[in-house]
């Protein structure tokens, strides 16, 4: 079964005396018919909208620099002559030390250098293993050479000649606001690697109105040591504004079917190659008669260092609907903030995957009000902490990213006990884990091109958990082919999402179809009148010029009997850009 209105529930405490407040479980508020003005389903709602706004904004570039193309696999010549048997191989000079892990490139399997008497040719061949595992790395201007030596003694010397950046300097028409300070991880004299450029280059291009490119170039002059190379960067910013507004049909029809935004973004406000923006949203009308609407608003600024990265983010969202009541009509609203710092690493990274680990401090609010007098036992106040992982791997042509966090409530920042502590049904300190892998494959048939997207969804609870850390679904944010207006909501569950896309020619226009199935489970569902659904979607999402659109229709599979949704659920969203 799915959620009865906060509001109806609301609305019966208000004709009670103040002292029978305290008296009513707050699992009461959360039992299962359908939602006519459901708080918690509300603020689900706005969490997924706000999750789309960030994953829009808050664009993470991926940067992978070409190698130079390597040789097919060779093998050791059988025999040469004249040869020497070579039992060991060193590796020696300037930062040497640092490198002595290329040296197992001269020993592959079946064909090893050691042991064996290696001529002219050989010896080249293992300089080359020696000197690929190292560019294989990113450093590309590092070279292994072999001088004139002494083989007979067995050992084969190889000399390390460290390529090192001499300067980093910006070209003359790059835009006078450039500034590297926290963008190139790397300062001169440093050892130069593909990674760290890739990196530098993301920082410069996190904002999405920034242009630039980074240059390897030989250092000239009298002082110039071999191996020593220039990064010559060129940043180029027209406009730093972004102004953007979006319309959809995704809310709810007790609050506004219709939705809108406008998002301001403000690029390299301080020079330092940082990110912010602001968005407001308000409802545009549509659904049920009578008084109702939404306002809110998003607060974001995020500044990079190197391979770490600072976020702030705020919001607030604010909702309100008539209830018709015996006698008159009651207007309950509701109202919610969130805030978080987010502090974010990248841990490792080469020419295929990168993985980063984030920690982030939360505090979220909300309260509800009866024609403006506050519900008391429905106010919350939580905070908290998080630790996530996240990994992005390049197969061939497809990606796979992998997020992977742990939650956890703490009662810092004033917090308040959750009402279902009472009965054991939530808590103010949760502790959950949630994962999300998604896999995209672009492909071509019969000389069409199309995509194969899957998406995979899951929340653990190991605390009995409050209706807004619930898992949720039914809906175009989770199982699509439902409307939304009734979803099922768990401690813990999981869901999945296909989509096949078909490029249609060069049009810029895709047409899809998604295929979702998802269940909750955990104690507080063991009430409701089913676990799971199953829906389907076709589309055709794409753009013109600054203009993109996605546009759909959906049927549910499969659902519990007595489960309310439609039998065909339309829906669009409609963005504009400059």
């Amino acid at each position: 079964m799915v959620h009865s209105s906060l509001a109806e529930q609301g609305i019966g405490w208000a004709r009670k005396w103040s002292w029978l407040l305290v008296t009513v479980p707050a699992s009461i508020a959360f039992a299962q018919t359908p939602a006519s003005g459901d708080g918690t389903q509300e603020l689900l709602r706005q969490q997924e909208r706000e999750r789309l706004l960030r994953q829009q904004q808050e664009t993470m570039p991926d940067i992978r620099l070409e190698r130079p193309a390597r040789a097919e696999a060779q093998s050791l010549p059988v025999q040469e002559d004249p040869c020497f048997r070579i039992d060991r191989i060193v590796l020696v000079g300037d930062s040497a030390a640092d490198f002595q892990w290329a040296l197992k490139a001269a020993d592959p399997e079946g064909d090893a250098a050691t042991g064996r008497c290696l001529g002219s040719e050989g010896i080249n061949l293992t300089m080359k293993r020696v000197q690929n595992a190292i560019i294989e790395r990113g450093y590309v201007t590092t070279r292994v050479l072999a001088a004139s030596q002494d083989l007979t003694k067995g050992t084969l010397e190889l000399t390390l000649i460290p390529g090192r950046i001499r300067t980093i300097r910006f070209t003359e028409d790059s835009s006078p606001r450039a500034n590297r300070w926290n963008a190139v991880p790397v300062e001169p004299g440093d050892l130069l690697n593909l990674r760290d450029i890739e990196q530098s280059l993301e920082n410069f291009k996190r904002v999405p109105t920034a242009d630039a490119d980074i240059q390897i170039m030989p250092t000239e002059g009298p002082d110039a040591r071999p191996g020593d190379s220039d990064l010559v960067i060129t940043w180029k910013q027209e406009q730093p504004f972004r102004l953007s507004f979006s319309a959809d049909d995704s809310g709810s029809k007790y609050t506004g079917k219709y939705q809108g935004s406008a998002t301001l973004a403000y690029d390299h406000w301080w020079t330092l190659n940082d990110l912010f923006y602001v968005s407001f949203n308000h409802d545009l009308g549509g659904g049920e008669p009578g008084s109702k609407g939404t306002r809110g608003y998003t607060v974001h600024y995020e500044v990079p260092y190197g391979y770490w990265l600072l976020g702030v983010t705020t919001n607030s969202y604010d909702y309100y609907q008539s209830v018709a009541g015996a006698n008159q009509t009651y207007r309950y609203s509701g109202t919610s903030e969130n805030s978080e710092v987010r502090l974010s690493r990248l841990l490792y990274r080469d020419a295929k995957r990168k993985t980063s680990a984030y920690v982030r401090a939360w505090l979220r609010s909300s309260t509800n009000a009866i024609d403006d007098t506050e519900i008391e036992v429905q106010r919350r106040r939580m905070a908290g902490w998080e630790l996530g992982l996240a990994h992005r791997e390049f197969i061939g042509s497809a990606t796979l990213d992998a997020n992977l966090a742990y939650r956890r409530g703490t009662g810092m920042l004033a917090s308040l006990p959750a009402p279902e502590e009472a009965f054991d049904e939530g808590t103010a300190r949760p502790s959950l884990f949630t994962a999300d892998v998604q896999l995209a494959v672009p492909f071509a048939l019969a000389g069409q091109r199309l995509r194969y997207t899957t998406a995979w969804r899951a929340l653990w609870n190991r605390t009995p958990l409050v209706p807004q850390d619930r898992f949720s679904i039914g809906g175009r944010y989770t199982v699509r082919g439902f409307d939304g207006e009734s979803t099922l909501i768990g401690d813990r569950g999981w869901l999945v999402r296909n989509d096949l896309g078909w490029a249609l020619g060069n049009s810029g226009q895709e047409l899809y179809l998604g295929v979702d199935y998802g269940q909750v489970g955990g104690r507080s569902a063991a009430q409701l009148i089913g676990r799971r659904l199953a829906g389907a979607v076709i589309g055709l999402r794409g753009g013109y010029q600054r203009v993109s659109w996605d546009v759909f229709v959906g049927t549910p599979l499969s659902k519990p009997d007595g489960f309310q949704t439609g039998k065909t659920t339309a829906g669009f969203n409609l963005n504009w850009s400059f």
